[in-house]
């Protein structure tokens, strides 16, 4: 029975840790502070690997070519398998653009909702 008694009230307690947790990151989001690490490769990567690949050029041709402009590795080259993950990412965004269109427009209603509030 006492063990019981304990458990209950380690599972009572865990579920407010959840809770806390969750209102913590609620409230972090609404002041516009995402978690994750940030992004190391530039936007405007992608950008030149495509337009160097149109000119004829090999991704690994490009590649001792590009530079981090921030994070740990700044200065280094990205591995090709980093660049092989931002294109397809850019591809992704390309590939249904309406729907990236307006989850930034609910996105940007949300922060005007919440700033109203």
């Amino acid at each position: 029975m006492l063990f019981g008694f304990f458990a209950a009230m380690a599972e009572t307690e865990r579920e407010n840790i959840r809770v806390a947790t969750l209102e913590g990151v609620d409230a972090a989001a609404r002041k516009g502070k995402h978690g994750g690490r940030p992004p190391v490769i530039a936007d405007d990567m992608p950008h030149t690997v495509l337009r160097r690949r149109a000119n004829g050029e090999t991704v690994e041709a490009i590649q001792p070519d590009l530079l981090f402009a921030n994070g740990r590795r700044k200065g280094q080259n990205p591995s090709l398998s980093s660049i092989y993950r931002a294109l397809a990412q850019h591809e992704k965004g390309q590939a249904y653009p309406e729907a990236v269109a307006t989850a930034h427009a609910d996105f940007a209603a949300l922060q005007q909702h919440n700033r109203s509030h």
